[in-house]
């Protein structure tokens, strides 16, 4: 079954699912003659593919603004493209961008603004960049006494925990708290956390409320709204993302530029693997990473596996098999080390760790990262 399909019928409680856009009793009230700003984006969809600002404009809710993360508001741009901002053609509401220079809205943007709505398909990955906006848009909402309403969706990577935890000084956009590569918590039990543990800036604390989902579990899977992002066009590209990101660090390609995004990998300097492919530009990935040159690798497009946890078999074969005396490995901006949290990863598979010595290497600070998450579960775990 794939991520988008119908999952009625397997599980009964499946039969009564639904997002916390699905429960628009819950959440018209707080709406009601309030003037308000959206973010959201292709995936802030209802059961019947109707788009969550559509449905309120049909309401009578007032959207003064829609906010658009990264990928933009229809979600086609490439991963770190600058989006512009303009205006919602079916609408007609401006459409602000909080990528690039703008990632907070400004006072001035929140002037008249009563609520702020959040309302985006996440993939529970600390380095995919929603969890930082959403920390953004809370942030400013604590600051300009601005409410924050978070709709909960699925967590693809829910019900388990995984990963290296980020450390302070390599704290960015891709990565902002002390959390694992997998952290096991929905976008709505993530923005509590933040706000609970006092991460946002100064310690200040956001007005939030949370819509939950109806006969949520952490341990199922559920089909997604839509495509998260132009790179992660099915469900087992969403399901390797969190082994195979790790390669945006090095001098391997994921497949942007393929039609297997994030599920492939290799590249011209690891000729020893079995699987060829050439990037080209395409949409989503207008200059995709080692262009036109001939790559070998490996193809994971039929991958079978459950995967509930992160795989670094991956990243350490393309290691061993990499043969460039030009170029190292890893790119010397050292992203790796950003996407990682810490440049520990880096030296344990320079120095030949085994994948179950670096994965025993992460067992205190997960357990001490759970002692925090578990505060914050609202749904069956």
């Amino acid at each position: 079954m794939g991520l988008f399909g119908d999952l009625k019928g397997q599980n009964p409680d499946l039969n009564c699912f639904k997002t916390g856009a699905d429960r628009p009793e819950l959440y018209l009230p707080l709406l009601k003659g309030k003037t308000i700003a959206v973010v959201t984006n292709q995936t802030g969809l209802l059961k019947d593919k109707s788009f969550l600002v559509d449905f309120l404009v049909k309401n009578n809710i007032e959207v003064k603004t829609i906010f658009a993360p990264e990928h933009g508001f229809r979600g086609d741009a490439d991963a770190g493209e600058h989006v512009k901002n303009g205006v919602d053609t079916k609408t007609g509401i401006p459409v602000v961008s909080l990528y690039g220079d703008n990632k907070k809205p400004k006072p001035e943007q929140l002037k008249g603004i009563d609520v702020v709505l959040f309302d985006i398909q996440d993939v529970g990955v600390r380095f995919y960049t929603y969890i930082s906006t959403l920390t953004y848009v809370m942030e400013a909402g604590a600051e300009n006494g601005v409410d924050i309403i978070v709709l909960d969706r699925p967590n693809p990577h829910d019900g388990y925990i995984d990963g290296p935890v980020m450390k302070d000084r390599w704290k960015t956009f891709v990565g902002m708290h002390n959390v694992p590569v997998v952290y096991g918590l929905t976008i709505g039990e993530y923005g509590k956390m933040v706000n609970g543990e006092k991460w946002l800036k100064n310690g200040v604390q956001a007005k939030y409320t949370l819509i939950p989902m109806l006969n949520y579990h952490k341990k199922q899977r559920y089909g997604v709204s839509d495509k998260p992002s132009p790179n992660l066009p099915n469900d087992i590209a969403i399901k390797l993302y969190p082994s195979l990101c790790f390669f945006e660090g090095t001098q391997v390609s994921v497949g942007r530029g393929t039609k297997f995004p994030f599920q492939i990998y290799g590249s011209p300097w690891t000729k020893n693997m079995p699987y060829q492919f050439t990037p080209r530009p395409q949409p989503g990935a207008k200059d995709p990473f080692l262009n036109g040159q001939l790559c070998f690798g490996e193809n994971l497009s039929d991958y079978s596996g459950d995967l509930r946890e992160l795989n670094l078999e991956w990243l350490i074969k393309a290691y061993k098999n990499y043969k460039n005396p030009k170029q190292e490995f890893f790119l010397k901006n050292l992203f790796f080390d950003k996407l990682a949290g810490s440049d520990e990863l880096r030296k344990q598979i320079t120095a030949g760790k085994s994948s179950v010595e670096i994965k025993s290497s992460w067992k205190k600070e997960l357990e001490d990262y759970q002692k925090i998450r578990v505060k914050y579960l609202l749904y069956e775990d």
